[in-house]
């Protein structure tokens, strides 16, 4: 009986110490106050409901789109395209994660194999605080098989191998979790916990659905070369002159602000994967809080902050014209019949180089076109949603080619006005990369948007 007391009070004790709040419902405290500040070199665009859909004339006559009315919530865009200088850090990265992994064999200075309770970590962490010494003797000797081998060497410079950097990461099918059930012959691929490797493809082809098991079966995993295609310049144009752009555009830093080509949608997206981690990882060491996930923006989003609040304007600066009262150009596009310098710029230019639009936005036409998040459908606005339309297909390599297009947008420096209208779409392969298509991402806005929406439809 006396055994018996004492175990009622301790649960007692703990009923009371651990709810708090005298017995009042106060929710968990102790919890860290989180403000969605803007990331650096973001805009906010508000939430708000528009037209989407063509502003003018079917010109080729392609009947990909029909006017619609939705409606998006607030989110963060990068002002201008993600330029040279800002995908190289990317570049970087995965390159001295594979020096560090490298050195990390043999020079545990590189590497974190113990947490602060002495607890080993497998794998290591980078260690990213201590500096790779490029031209040590030893690190020269692990680091060899990161250049390129000697026959392969231009008047023998030791030079990476771009081809080795790949960037290997995980994404979540919201979609196919949400189903709660999947196809097994979408032959989807993932990762297995259990060897720790890659599976490949793991569904049979009896076509019947099966449920979930676990959230691995909605965890992907994938893996990207990482390094622009420098030679899309060349490919991209025959009997065209363009090699000085091949050899130079990308590392040289006269192109630095330049916006980034060469980049396939998959890169695009391991981009935004790669961002989010480095975002959340610092947030970690600061104790702060995850935000949320750095990404190509959905068809919609990007249409919507094109327009720039202005509802039915045929470009993102508000008017009809593709000059300005002084006749000067107002992009960077194909203005005349082979006078690619009329509005300034032969190929690319600098980054926020003409007026941003009424959201702040650098570029939105011209320049370069711009990959969306969105597949490509002639008939998707006939039955997407109109709240934060959405359509996607996550194709494999082996895919029929139909089913590889993504939404491209905003026209390019090689393209006639008429592709830089904010409602013009195309699109290209998932798998290919252009000299006239960069990215930029944007990141959804978290609590109440206090700007308000900024719709022009009654």
């Amino acid at each position: 009986m006396k055994k018996l007391f004492c175990l009622g009070s301790i649960a007692l004790m703990l009923v009371s110490c651990g709810g708090g709040g005298n017995g009042e419902l106060i929710g968990v405290q102790g919890r860290n106050a989180s403000y969605d500040a803007p990331p650096y070199g973001m805009v906010l665009v508000p939430k708000g409901s528009y037209r989407m859909g063509p502003s003018d004339q079917d010109v080729p006559w392609s009947m990909t789109s029909q006017s619609k009315t939705v409606s998006v919530p607030a989110f963060y865009m990068d002002e201008t395209e993600i330029t040279n200088n800002e995908y190289r850090q990317f570049v970087y990265w995965v390159r001295d994660s594979l020096a560090y992994r490298l050195l990390g064999e043999q020079i545990d200075a590189y590497l974190i194999s113990e947490d602060q309770y002495g607890e080993a970590i497998d794998p290591p962490f980078i260690n990213w605080d201590e500096p790779i010494v490029w031209d040590g003797e030893e690190e020269k000797t692990i680091l060899e098989d990161l250049y390129y081998p000697e026959h392969e060497r231009i008047n023998r410079r030791r030079e990476f191998d771009t081809r080795k950097f790949v960037y290997n990461y995980f994404w979540v099918d919201y979609k196919q979790a949400a189903q709660k059930f999947t196809f097994e012959n979408e032959n989807r691929r993932h990762y297995n916990y259990k060897t720790g490797v890659y599976d490949g493809e793991v569904y049979n082809l009896e076509g019947k659905l099966v449920p979930i098991k676990d959230r691995s079966s909605f965890i992907m995993y994938d893996q990207v070369h990482v390094y622009p295609d420098t030679l899309c310049w060349v490919s991209d144009f025959s009997y065209s002159y363009n090699e000085p752009m091949a050899n130079m555009y990308f590392w040289h830093p006269s192109y630095d602000n330049y916006p980034v080509v060469g980049v396939t949608w998959k890169q695009a997206t391991a981009f935004c994967v790669w961002r989010t981690n480095l975002m959340n990882n610092y947030l970690i060491r600061e104790g702060g809080s995850f935000v949320q996930d750095f990404r190509l923006p959905l068809e919609g989003e990007w249409e919507y902050a094109a327009r720039g609040g202005n509802d039915l304007a045929v470009y993102p600066w508000g008017g009809p014209y593709t000059r300005n009262d002084k006749g000067c150009f107002l992009a960077n596009f194909k203005p005349l019949r082979g006078n690619y310098i009329g509005d300034g710029g032969l190929y690319t230019v600098a980054v926020a180089i003409y007026e941003p639009n009424d959201f702040g936005l650098y570029d939105m036409s011209g320049n370069v076109a711009e990959w969306t998040a969105n597949a490509f459908d002639e008939s998707e606005y006939s039955y997407s949603h109109d709240l934060s339309p959405d359509y996607k297909r996550n194709a494999l390599p082996d895919d029929l080619p139909v089913m590889k297009r993504k939404v491209v947008r905003g026209g390019s420096w090689k393209d006639i006005a008429y592709y830089m209208q904010n409602g013009t779409r195309t699109y290209e392969y998932q798998d290919s990369a252009k000299s006239y298509i960069g990215f930029r991402c944007v990141r959804s806005y978290m609590g109440p948007d206090e700007t308000g929406a900024t719709s022009n439809v009654y």
